[in-house]
C-alpha cells in the first residue's frame, strides 16, 4: 500500500532531525559487511534491535547495547498500518495487533542503492513500515519467489509511506537508484534516509 506524501513537511523536517540523533554514536550510524566480503553501499544504524546480515541482537556494530526503539516511531507506524489498510487490517496477518519494535535508518549517499532481497530476518509475518525522507528514489518490488520479474517499478518521494504486509510481506525489493537533488533543500539532507519499521517477533 502507497500513500503519496503521507508525512508533512514539518513532520519529515522532524524526522530527519531524529534520525541526526539516532545516528550519533555510540551504536550509530555503520556501513555493513555482508559475509561475502563486500560492503553495503548505505549505512544505516538500528533501534530495538541491532541488524545484521542475517539476524538481530542487542549490541550494535561497536559493541555497544543498540539505541532503544522510540515509542514515537511505533505510534507514527501502528497509525501508518492503520491508514494504509483501514476496514481491511484484520484480513492482513499482523496487521490489527502491530506491535512493531524495531527501526532501520538506510541512508542512501548519492550513487548508492539496494540490492533485492526479502526481510525474513523476523519471526512474524506483520507488515513492514517504510518512510521516506529527502532524494526520490527508484524502488523495485518484485515476487515473493525469485529476484527475477515480475517486478513493480515506482519512485518514492520525500514523506511517501509504504506499507507491505500480506501477500506481499515477503516480496523481493531493492532500490535500483536515488534521483540527486530531488529533496526539498529546507531539509538539509543530502542523498535519501529510509526510515522502515517491523515487528521481530523475539
Amino acid at each position: 500500500m502507497l500513500l503519496p506524501g503521507w508525512l508533512d513537511a514539518a513532520a519529515q523536517s522532524r524526522l530527519v532531525a531524529a534520525c541526526r540523533e539516532w545516528a550519533r554514536p555510540p551504536a550509530g550510524m555503520h556501513t555493513v559487511r555482508m559475509p561475502t566480503g563486500g560492503l553495503m553501499s548505505v549505512r544505516m544504524v538500528s533501534l530495538g534491535w541491532h541488524w545484521y546480515p542475517y539476524g538481530y541482537s542487542r549490541t550494535a556494530e561497536d559493541g555497544a547495547p543498540v539505541k532503544p526503539f522510540p515509542p514515537g516511531l511505533g505510534a507514527l507506524a501502528r497509525q501508518a498500518v492503520a491508514e494504509a489498510y483501514g476496514a481491511d487490517a484484520g484480513e492482513v496477518a499482523g496487521a490489527a495487533g502491530y506491535a512493531p519494535d524495531i527501526a532501520i535508518v538506510n541512508h542512501y549517499p548519492h550513487g548508492a542503492r539496494m540490492g533485492l532481497h526479502q526481510d525474513r530476518d523476523e519471526r512474524t509475518d506483520a507488515p513492514v513500515v517504510s518512510l521516506s525522507l529527502g532524494d526520490t528514489c527508484v524502488f523495485r518490488l518484485g515476487n515473493t519467489e525469485t529476484r527475477t520479474r515480475p517486478w513493480t517499478d515506482l519512485e518514492l518521494r520525500s514523506g511517501d509511506l509504504l506499507v507491505f504486509g500480506g501477500p506481499a510481506r515477503f516480496a523481493y525489493h531493492g532500490v535500483t537508484r536515488t534521483l540527486p537533488g530531488t529533496a526539498d533543500p529546507a531539509l538539509g539532507l543530502t542523498g535519501r534516509l529510509n526510515i522502515t519499521v517491523r515487528q521481530s517477533g523475539l
